[in-house]
């Protein structure tokens, strides 16, 4: 069976191009914010922690909540044991992210109150803070809020009927257990990487450089490119009531970080 993996690959891939979009941009984004060898890392951490924790919720219920995979798309795409691989896949770019919009927040600033250009300082201290920590797992988990409904409606789009609950949640059908399980899975990968990240030799030698604005401009992009699809889909799917929910919780984060990256928001000192 090992030498149908490529073949299974192949079609997950074709199966599941936007995936695979989002994930070639996180690792360019990345590549320019991180560096590969910390990319490399979070990917690795990320996708093996989210793979854990929906293992253990479709056997247990813990951390998700319980839920279960139709196994309608086996033998059309890769799994690994019960779960997607493109699945647990997807927490690897969302995660990251958010960890780049909750950056913009909580690094420190060189600027001064007039200027217009956002300029952050990369500390590995403050990057690998609870503060850090804590609101990008805010943002991971919000950002379900989204994507999780319109999931579930899978069967009314491209991405099939791939799961369900036996229990229909609260929450336009998902259990706000389901919420809970993002949480502790950005939390678990976070708290990992960033014992890591301490270790690791930091970047141009200087333990306070200047943040690759590039990169954590396209993560922020990335975060907000992965909320426009899932928004368009719900729209296009007919589901508007859904969809407004979704627009009206994004409207206030959305408008402070176009003022934080404008510099019109107080920040940390330098």
């Amino acid at each position: 069976m090992i030498f149908d993996l490529p073949v299974l690959l192949l079609n997950t891939i074709l199966l599941r191009p936007y995936v695979f979009t989002f994930l070639a941009a996180f690792l360019l984004a990345g590549r320019m914010l991180l560096g590969w060898r910390r990319t490399s890392l979070f990917l690795l951490i990320s996708w093996m922690t989210a793979f854990v924790c929906e293992f253990a919720s479709t056997r247990v219920g813990v951390p998700f909540g319980d839920y279960y995979y139709t196994g309608s798309t086996v033998g059309q795409e890769l799994y690994i044991a019960n779960v997607p691989f493109m699945d647990s896949l997807s927490f690897t770019f969302l995660l990251f992210g958010s960890y780049c919009v909750a950056l913009v927040f909580v690094l420190p600033s060189t600027n001064g109150p007039r200027e217009h250009r956002l300029s952050l300082i990369f500390d590995p201290v403050v990057r690998t803070s609870p503060a850090v920590l804590g609101l990008t797992a805010l943002f991971h988990t919000f950002i379900d809020v989204v994507i999780d409904p319109v999931a579930l409606r899978g069967d009314r789009w491209f991405l099939g009927s791939i799961y369900g609950y036996p229990r229909p949640g609260l929450y336009f059908g998902i259990p706000l257990a389901n919420f809970a399980g993002w949480t502790t899975v950005a939390v678990i990968a976070l708290t990992v990487y960033f014992a890591v990240d301490r270790r690791l030799p930091p970047r141009g030698g200087d333990h306070r450089c200047s943040t690759p604005m590039k990169g954590l401009l396209f993560g922020c992009a990335l975060y907000y490119a992965a909320l426009i699809f899932s928004l368009g889909v719900t729209f296009w799917i007919g589901e508007a009531f859904l969809g407004m929910v979704g627009v009206m919780l994004y409207i206030p984060p959305t408008v402070l970080l176009v003022l934080r990256l404008l510099n019109r928001l107080p920040a940390p000192a330098a």
